[in-house]
């Protein structure tokens, strides 16, 4: 595992909103230089550089390799969300979806996998279940209305069920 000194300085990194993509991610690249080959959050930090600058297949690739090495933890479920939302820019909707429905609740991440859950199902045509969980991420931070919404997410989920698989936009 790298050490803190490690981590912040590529926390810095990441923090220079005056750095371009380009520069973000050569800086990434030498400081995964430092690490041993099999430390999984070399290649996880790389996939992020990598997404970061466009390079989504490439981001994809180490991605894989990070959870092939054993990344755990938040980290685990940071790249879940990042490997998710990258496969949905590449147009692999049901990846997309499957990866984020299998995941693990992280509480730092938030209602982030939600969010890039309800992406990945409208960028399937599948409006109805991408509003629903919306709307299930949101509720816990409203003081009020919480039952209507919940009701109104419910008959979302149940139009979105009832309608025939090859009626669904985005279908197989």
């Amino acid at each position: 595992m790298p050490s803190e000194s490690w981590q912040a300085r590529v926390d810095a990194v990441w923090a220079d909103s005056a750095a371009s993509p380009e520069v973000v991610l050569a800086r990434i690249e030498a400081l995964v230089g430092e690490l041993d080959d099999a430390d999984p959050r070399g290649p996880f930090e790389l996939g992020g550089a990598h997404d970061s600058a466009g390079h989504e297949e490439l981001a994809v690739a180490h991605y894989e390799r990070a959870i092939e090495l054993g990344l755990a933890g938040t980290a685990r479920a940071e790249l879940t969300v990042q490997l998710a939302s990258t496969l949905r820019v590449l147009g692999r909707y049901d990846e997309a979806i499957a990866l984020l429905r299998a995941s693990d609740p992280d509480p730092a991440l938030g209602a982030a996998p939600e969010a890039f859950l309800a992406l990945a199902l409208h960028s399937a045509g599948r409006y109805d279940e991408a509003l629903a969980v919306s709307l299930d991420a949101l509720i816990p931070q409203l003081p009020r209305y919480q039952r209507s919404l919940r009701g109104y997410a419910a008959e979302l989920k149940a139009a979105a069920e009832s309608a025939p698989r090859a009626a669904r936009p985005g279908a197989v």
